[in-house]
């Protein structure tokens, strides 16, 4: 919704702190989800997200990846996408909940504006066991500075879940734990930033993003209304089939998880969220 602006353009960057990024939008290789950057470690990858922050496109990295013709299109379909971009000017945009432990070098090194979206825990939970996103909890142990300087209150829970697996909604109980006491710090250390609740947004979408447009210094126009509006009003469905899909209802979808969990089990999540989830929501959100 934020890239909808029509002024500044915004260049729309898709989770590139994923493993699964293409090299050619960022050079850098991040072998575990959640990668941890900081000033300890930056210089394997300050250069390459520089670059795509400048929408250098790394065509030679992308080439050496290649491995169908898919990739081919995806590449000359991203390579004329950065050239737009970066013959526009455009303010870049970088979307990415796999990026969260290294929100404050990213904000730092360059000078980023930092929106933190929070999720209910039951809602995340919920999310993580219907589409079996399994995690690998030993990707944190093997990044010490993250474990160190973020998650050492939790190494004897995520040492458990490496060795070995447990069930989904415990793994989003730990997934959630682990990033909502980053964002818990964050808040307290970083004001300026602006951290809003995924419900808020849903309930109220055009008049929340004309505050996030406001503080970010982008344009709220006619246009963007129509398209925020188009993408959560309640003719959309509650729920789509590809998870992809970016139309919903937006207000109805908030609460999947009450239909979809037990009573027992929205009991199960609560337990295992608090105390930190009181940070974020009371009793009336459960």
């Amino acid at each position: 919704m934020i890239a909808a602006s029509p002024s500044p353009p915004v260049a729309y960057l898709w989770e590139p702190f994923s493993v699964l990024h293409r090299p050619g939008i960022c050079e850098a290789r991040f072998p575990y989800w959640f990668p941890y950057v900081s000033a300890e470690n930056e210089p394997e990858y300050v250069e390459a997200v520089r670059n795509m922050l400048a929408f250098r496109y790394g065509t030679g990295a992308e080439l050496r990846a290649v491995r169908s013709p898919k990739h081919v299109a995806r590449l000359v379909r991203d390579r004329a996408r950065f050239a737009r971009f970066a013959r526009r000017r455009a303010r870049p945009l970088l979307k990415d909940p796999i990026a969260v432990f290294s929100a404050e070098w990213l904000a730092d090194s360059f000078d980023m504006d930092v929106v933190v979206l929070i999720r209910h825990p039951a809602a995340f939970a919920d999310s993580i066991r219907t589409r079996r996103l399994r995690h690998p909890f030993d990707h944190f142990l093997a990044q010490p500075l993250l474990m160190r300087d973020v998650l050492a209150p939790f190494e004897e829970d995520v040492r458990r879940f490496a060795e070995r697996e447990q069930p989904l909604l415990d793994q989003g109980i730990l997934l959630w734990n682990l990033i909502h006491h980053a964002i818990v710090g964050y808040r307290r250390q970083r004001p300026a930033w602006s951290f809003l609740r995924l419900e808020d947004i849903a309930r109220d979408p055009a008049e929340v993003f004309r505050g996030v447009f406001d503080r970010l210094g982008q344009t709220f126009d006619e246009g963007v209304r129509r398209t925020i509006e188009s993408h959560s009003s309640a003719g959309n469905p509650v729920e789509a089939a590809d998870p992809a899909s970016r139309r919903r209802d937006s207000r109805a979808a908030i609460e999947n998880w009450r239909r979809r969990l037990t009573p027992e089990e929205i009991e199960r999540v609560r337990d295992g969220v608090e105390p930190l989830s009181s940070e974020f929501y009371t009793d009336d959100d459960w």
